[in-house]
């Protein structure tokens, strides 16, 4: 039996997660179901773009993502199911899949045509939950669903790069549960445009020349542990999924502050990297 993972707006004060796993055990009573997050921000389609992409690839092939995120179906928010990377995705055609889209072609995408046989006010557990349980049954999309070429792009997926190549603008796409802010740049993309140049990282008045590869990178472990003074530095890291990631080393906004407060940074706010090229040396 495949896996059915859950990625939704719902948070945890209202039923709409249980009962949308009440109804696949009710389709599926040895379904294997995995939250991945109730908790994005109510219809941050970036915030759940940035989720997905970074969490589906852990899971086997062939698993089922129902993605719960502005799916309200009208005439401009359609439904759509893809097969991509071998994976499963049920979601609306809001650009969520926008991201993952850009870099992975998908093998097959549907919009789904089965409304006509369900009367639903609460499309994720009518409809999502009917799609993925057909699917873990071995069904195929074409059954559920009319191909389609396309899906829906959404704004601000990739950075900006000037004409010269000297510098990339992007934006926060994500802050997660520490305060770190992440931006669309993803590492393949920064190291392409770079090609060794020296940079500098601006975030509001905020300006970075180093990135680390990991947090700890910051601390000097040569010097005794009572004479450091690390938590709460600002720092820049590509994430573990290879984001550029603006941090503070051991963030935590009851003590030190976090990147979010403490630097005035939220969702789409402007990072830019300027690259700077060495002047030539003339000679007579």
């Amino acid at each position: 039996m495949a896996i059915i993972t859950l990625t939704t707006d719902f948070g945890d004060k209202d039923y709409f997660a249980g009962a949308t796993k009440g109804a696949i055990y009710t389709e599926l009573p040895d379904a294997k179901i995995v939250d991945i997050s109730h908790a994005v921000s109510p219809f941050n389609i970036l915030e759940a773009a940035y989720i997905i992409q970074n969490a589906y690839s852990s899971f086997p092939k062939g698993s089922i993502h129902i993605i719960g995120i502005d799916s309200e179906i009208n005439k401009e928010n359609k439904h759509i199911a893809l097969k991509l990377d071998d994976h499963y995705f049920i979601c609306a055609n809001n650009g969520i899949m926008s991201m993952l889209c850009s870099e992975i072609t998908p093998e097959k995408i549907v919009e789904i045509n089965i409304h006509d046989k369900i009367q639903s006010s609460f499309p994720v557990l009518d409809v999502f939950v009917k799609v993925a349980c057909h699917i873990a049954r071995g069904g195929t999309l074409e059954v559920i669903g009319k191909t389609i070429s396309k899906i829906r792009p959404i704004r601000n997926v990739l950075p900006y790069v000037n004409d010269e190549k000297s510098q990339i603008i992007g934006s926060v796409i994500y802050v997660d549960n520490y305060g770190n802010v992440v931006t669309n740049i993803k590492r393949s993309f920064f190291e392409t445009i770079q090609k060794g140049r020296p940079f500098e990282i601006s975030a509001r008045n905020h300006k970075f020349k180093k990135i680390y590869l990991k947090y700890s990178d910051i601390v000097n472990f040569d010097v005794p542990e009572e004479k450091r003074h690390d938590e709460g530095r600002g720092m820049v890291v590509f994430n573990s999924g290879n984001f550029l990631e603006i941090a503070l080393y051991k963030s935590n906004s009851a003590t030190v502050g976090s990147a979010s407060t403490l630097m005035g940074l939220s969702l789409m706010d402007t990072v830019s990297v300027n690259f700077i090229t060495k002047p030539l040396l003339h000679t007579m």
